[in-house]
């Protein structure tokens, strides 16, 4: 008898749960679609759960927000955030507390799945779980981080990471690329074109020497998987996000794009296949003993 894996879903600044749900429609039916990967779980595991259901539950940020970049020319409102977009700690904290409300009144969640800001809020949960209570049951069995990173103020801050110094103004750089390369002028006049990799523009370091300039005492110990655009200049937070996680149980896949959801048909059944892989691993004696991308 199959199982039902409840997901929760975390927006990004200035959208909302129905525009997420809209925004990962492709994941969602391809993950719903057993038989289009069913000759690829057979290849892959030695054994398959047949009949398994997927419940989403896409939450709305807990602030009214304006809408994100570009965001308008596709999406009608309401809009919301989880904090304002220059949030203090004290923000960024109030929302963590709000989310374990949220968790409370409407979970369990098997796992959860994140666009940018919520990457972010799911992280610092994670984190500080991690942190202040090791010896109990994590908030999620699993997650996929999309396009997001932590938050360099909240690992130092609040859970005691070293950040170099040269990292916080490459993290600067690379938020103020992806406000130009996000506004609405840039849809309106470059459409997707106006993703290129800011990256290099920003820094000489690599990916991984800049990884390396953030060093602590926490991991995220369920299995992660890390969807990253190669074209976004937040790039590096996807790389920073993936590095504090648990190498074993987690899986990075960089597709083509820039900061946003793919929604073509190769990269939707790859992220899909991924979902599969970090959900399967819920009801295994350990994740890394599955065959997995």
């Amino acid at each position: 008898m199959g199982k039902k894996i409840r997901i929760l879903g975390l927006h990004g600044y200035g959208t909302s749960g129905a525009i997420f749900s809209s925004q990962t429609c492709d994941y969602s039916n391809a993950i719903h679609d057993h038989s289009s990967f069913r000759r690829y779980l057979e290849q892959q595991y030695d054994q398959i759960g047949d009949g398994d259901t997927f419940d989403f539950d896409f939450a709305n940020g807990f602030l009214d927000s304006s809408p994100a970049a570009g965001i308008e020319l596709f999406y009608n409102p309401p809009y919301y955030s989880w904090w304002p977009a220059d949030p203090s700690l004290e923000d960024m904290a109030k929302a963590r507390e709000r989310l374990k409300i949220y968790l409370k009144q409407n979970g369990p969640f098997d796992g959860v799945i994140m666009f940018s800001q919520g990457c972010t809020l799911g992280s610092s949960l994670l984190l500080e779980h991690y942190k202040d209570t090791p010896q109990d049951p994590p908030p999620f069995k699993f997650a996929i981080f999309i396009c997001g990173g932590p938050s360099l103020k909240q690992l130092e801050s609040e859970f005691g990471f070293t950040i170099n110094s040269e990292l916080w103004e490459v993290d600067a750089a690379s938020r103020r690329a992806l406000a130009r390369r996000a506004d609405t002028a840039a849809i309106l006049a470059q459409g997707s074109d106006r993703w290129s990799n800011d990256v290099n523009d920003i820094t000489d370091y690599s990916v991984k020497e800049l990884v390396d300039m953030v060093k602590g005492p926490y991991q995220i110990k369920i299995p992660t998987v890390h969807v990253v655009g190669r074209k976004d200049p937040r790039n590096l937070a996807g790389h920073q996000l993936h590095a504090i996680s648990h190498p074993d149980i987690a899986r990075i896949f960089e597709h083509e794009g820039g900061h946003d959801i793919p929604r073509n048909e190769a990269t939707s059944t790859t992220i899909a296949r991924l979902v599969r892989w970090v959900s399967s691993s819920i009801t295994a004696e350990k994740a890394k003993q599955i065959r997995g991308i």
